[in-house]
């Protein structure tokens, strides 16, 4: 009787282990034998099933009919802190509700950031991490703002490559596994100096000569081989030189644009880094985030992954001019052409123009902004911060009387 037992059991154990594992087996067990090998904290790719399809609009159950309804998405933005980042989570909260937008950086946020909604540190770096907020907070797109920006790259190649490609990578490799969609926007630095200058196509020649459009169009070139080998729905766009008075400049060779209302606001004079007749394809913070929110939510892949986006283009004497019809006193300066300095370079090998006409085709990119209308709202916006700062700084001189006063 023991021998016919155990004899029936051998067999059955025989028939189980003869039996294909079921794919969720299979995924966990490669998973598991993915963070056996490789460093929590680097690790850039992970074993898994292979996606075959674009992830479906997000959905929650009805408990009483077990019938799917559609719901708002949970967004997860990088960088959130920045100059696009702050604008986009403040429009997306606006869209979805504070609840489902949840902001990351790996620096403290303001009070009043924080009290606007979700918000948690997030190292790109760090693959585990990130794998935990995508869980955690039952993630379905990412906005992948973290990156070093085009000087700051320069200065620092090593950690522009660890954090512009490693990171995007890490996110890469969520929105496979995860079936997140990932929006991830490139940059005319993507460009290169043998790209054509002028109304610059989608598809042309692209090798550029900086660590930080070198990174960018790598991560274009990536992103597109996981769309068309895993189905992952990766969408991004080449911003150009981004204006906004609500943040300062972070760290890019456009940022001139900026830089230059500050001075003509604050001290009437600005001396620009940037030769006087550098023209550069230039767009209004809103009008950015507008053209992101649109091809963020389009509601299924487009023919393209990545499209050029832009407003209008001017140079450095174009854009004081204009300045000056509103300033008349406003002056500005010019680097010595014998002594350059070194984001001129940078400068000269991005495109003066961009040829957007496949956005505005595919989801109907349109810009709001031209020069003129940019500079006066710029104008307007700095001086009503600095009639602000000296407000508070007479408050605290003179006390609150100075206010009623």
């Amino acid at each position: 009787m023991l021998r016919t037992t155990t004899a029936s059991m051998w067999a059955s154990s025989a028939r189980i282990l003869r039996q294909p594992l079921s794919s969720t087996t299979t995924t966990r067990f490669s998973r598991n034998a993915a963070v056996s090998s490789l460093s929590a904290s680097t690790r850039l790719f992970s074993i898994s099933a292979a996606v075959s399809s674009p992830p479906p609009p997000p959905q929650h159950y009805n408990s009483t009919s077990n019938a799917a309804v559609p719901r708002h998405p949970r967004v997860l933005v990088t960088g959130s802190l920045g100059q696009l980042g702050s604008g986009l989570v403040k429009e997306l909260r606006s869209m979805y509700g504070n609840e489902n937008v949840v902001a990351s950086d790996i620096r403290k946020a303001p009070e009043e950031f924080m009290a606007s909604g979700p918000f948690v540190y997030a190292d790109v770096m760090n693959y585990s991490m990130l794998e935990r907020i995508v869980v955690d907070w039952r993630i379905d797109w990412v906005v992948h703002y973290s990156a070093l920006l085009s000087a700051v790259a320069e200065k620092n190649p090593a950690l522009a490559l660890s954090v512009n490609m490693t990171g995007f990578q890490n996110m890469l490799e969520l929105a496979k596994i995860h079936r997140l969609r990932l929006y991830s926007p490139s940059t005319i630095g993507a460009f290169g100096p043998s790209t054509p200058k002028n109304n610059t196509p989608d598809l042309t020649i692209m090798r550029p000569n900086t660590i930080y459009g070198i990174t960018k169009l790598h991560n274009e070139l990536l992103g597109e081989y996981y769309r068309e080998k895993f189905g992952v729905d990766f969408r991004s766009a080449r911003y150009p030189g981004i204006l906004s008075a609500d943040t300062p400049p972070g760290g890019g060779t456009t940022d001139y644009a900026v830089d230059i209302f500050h001075h003509a606001i604050r001290t009437g004079h600005y001396d620009c880094f940037l030769s006087k007749d550098t023209r550069l394809p230039m767009m209004y913070l809103s009008d950015c985030i507008k053209g992101t929110v649109d091809h963020l939510t389009h509601p299924t892949p487009l023919p393209q992954s990545v499209y050029n986006i832009a407003a209008c283009s001017f140079t450095p004497a174009e854009l004081a001019a204009e300045i000056q019809k509103h300033l008349p006193h406003f002056t500005i300066s010019y680097p010595d052409p014998a002594r350059p300095d070194f984001r001129q370079a940078i400068a000269d090998s991005w495109p003066a123009s961009l040829d957007d006409s496949m956005a505005r085709r595919d989801f109907g990119w349109k810009e709001e902004f031209g020069m003129e209308k940019m500079v006066k709202l710029m104008l307007d916006k700095i001086q009503a911060q600095v009639d602000a700062e000296k407000k508070v700084a007479s408050t605290v001189t003179n006390g609150p009387a100075a206010m009623a006063a």
